[in-house]
C-alpha cells in the first residue's frame, strides 16, 4: 500500500498547522535527557501576534515552560515552549519512552576525599567557559580533508591518539599551577 501526500492531509490531526499547548509545567520538570532540537517560532498572520506576544510575555514573567504537540516531518512530536529574548523557542522533545535506560553505567572506582577536593579545586579554576568561543574540530577536520580530496592530492594520516591522562595526578599538577600562579602574582 501506498500513502500519498493527499492522504497524509487528510489524516485528523490538531496539530497539522499548529502547536497545541497542552499545559504549563517549571523548566525543571523536564529532564534534560528528553530535549532534541530547537527552532525559532513566529506569529502567522496578523491575528495570531497579540496571542503571540501574550505568550512570550507570560511566560517570560512566569519562568514556566508551555508543553506541547506539534506535527513536524510527517510526525507528531512531544515540546515545550520557552521565550528567548521576545521570541518563543520550539524545543522538541523525545518522547518518554524513546529514551533507553543505561543499565548501569557508573564506575564501581572509589573517589576519596582528597580527590572529590581537587576535581572541586579543578572545576574552580576552569570556571568561566565562552562556548561562543569554541569549534567543531571534526567538521574542520573533514571539510580540510574533502577539499584535499577534491584538489586532488593525497590525504595526510590521522594523528596517533594521545595516551588517557592520570586525572589524579592532572589534577594535582593543576592545583600546583593555579597556586604557583596565585602566589606569584601576590609578590
Amino acid at each position: 500500500m501506498v500513502i500519498h501526500d493527499a492522504g497524509l492531509e487528510a489524516l485528523p490531526l490538531p496539530t497539522k498547522r499548529v502547536i497545541e499547548v497542552v499545559g504549563f509545567i517549571d523548566e525543571t520538570d523536564v529532564d534534560p535527557l528528553l530535549y532534541a532540537r530547537p527552532y525559532w517560532v513566529g506569529a502567522h498572520g496578523p491575528g495570531a501576534q497579540k496571542p503571540y506576544a501574550l505568550l512570550v510575555e507570560a511566560l517570560a514573567r512566569s519562568g514556566r515552560l508551555a508543553v506541547c504537540k506539534v506535527a513536524l516531518r510527517s510526525r507528531e512530536r512531544l515540546a515545550v515552549l520557552r521565550p528567548r529574548n521576545g521570541i518563543l523557542v520550539l524545543h522538541t522533545l523525545h518522547w518518554p519512552e524513546e529514551v533507553r535506560d543505561p543499565g548501569d553505567l557508573s564506575s564501581p572506582a572509589p573517589t576519596t576525599a582528597r580527590e572529590l577536593d581537587l576535581a572541586e579545586l579543578l572545576m574552580t579554576e576552569m570556571t568561566g567557559v565562552d562556548v561562543t568561543e569554541l569549534h567543531d574540530d571534526y567538521a574542520q577536520a573533514l571539510n580540510l580533508l574533502v577539499d584535499t580530496l577534491a584538489a586532488g592530492r593525497t590525504a595526510t594520516p590521522p594523528l596517533e591518539p594521545q595516551p588517557p591522562v592520570d586525572l589524579r595526578a592532572a589534577l594535582e599538577q593543576s592545583v600546583r599551577d593555579a597556586q604557583r600562579a596565585r602566589n606569584s602574582g601576590q609578590d
